[in-house]
């Protein structure tokens, strides 16, 4: 039995239907990369998996650890241990990141209280090694900050949170080099057997950093192919129309 394990999704949003039948499986342990060209359901996946209220689940399921999550709420799903790296993390003026994460733990710690002293010794080395300054973590969150400042925030929370599946949807993008780098050397720290992770991306490039050992393709609302990494090359080489052609070899 997978972690995570989406059968046979169905959304919709008003009455346009998005995902048509999404089949996934992800193990703590694996990174899986999801690609598909615009328009093809990535990012209302990832909401769908968090339980965002705007779409609706019409067929189908999604377990976590054997049970259906579809009728938690997205902040039970966290606490159960799913994390979303937004692609566009929205700014919270008053609210200091050191406050924010402090917060977000303890209402996932099994006491409610995370012990200060140890957290903020890990939200320092965790800074540090994100290459963010110190005080940043007096600042308010995400606000006045860069996009690059804003997808370190994200992997920020991430190593703090250690959730048991993340779900990075298109962190990479609007990011220059220098910012991609730091922000796959982050998720490469946390890979490991306690982190299953889904890379949802338009681009091939993060995959040269954060190497999938699988590879799906997303198309109209379903995954149509999978592969390992060498899936990555091709599409690079080929894109998405010998994805189709082959699809419709298969069919």
């Amino acid at each position: 039995m997978a972690y995570l394990d989406i059968q046979n999704l169905h959304a919709s949003i008003g009455d346009i239907e998005i995902l048509k039948g999404v089949n996934l499986q992800i193990n703590k342990g694996e990174v899986h990369a999801l690609m598909g060209p615009n328009g093809s359901g990535k990012s209302t996946l990832s909401s769908v998996i968090m339980g965002h209220p705007s779409y609706d689940v019409t067929e189908g399921d999604i377990l976590l650890e054997g049970e259906s999550i579809l009728e938690m709420d997205p902040d039970e799903r966290a606490r159960a241990g799913l994390f979303l790296c937004f692609q566009y993390p929205v700014a919270i003026p008053g609210v200091s990141i050191s406050n924010f994460l402090k917060k977000a733990m303890d209402a996932r710690h099994p006491e409610g209280k995370t012990p200060a002293g140890p957290f903020l010794k890990e939200m320092r080395e965790n800074m540090a090694y994100l290459d963010m300054d110190k005080s940043f973590a007096n600042r308010g969150l995400n606000e006045g900050f860069s996009g690059g400042e804003k997808k370190r925030m994200e992997i920020l929370q991430m190593m703090m949170f250690k959730p048991g599946i993340a779900i990075m949807d298109e962190t990479d993008s609007g990011l220059d080099i220098d910012a991609l780098q730091v922000v796959s050397k982050g998720v490469n720290k946390m890979r490991g057997p306690d982190l299953g992770l889904l890379v949802i991306t338009h681009y091939e490039r993060i995959l040269n950093y954060i190497e999938p050992e699988h590879l799906h393709v997303l198309m109209d609302g379903q995954v149509v192919m999978s592969g390992g990494p060498e899936l990555v090359k091709k599409l690079e080489e080929y894109g998405y129309d010998w994805v189709r052609e082959q699809t419709m070899a298969t069919a």
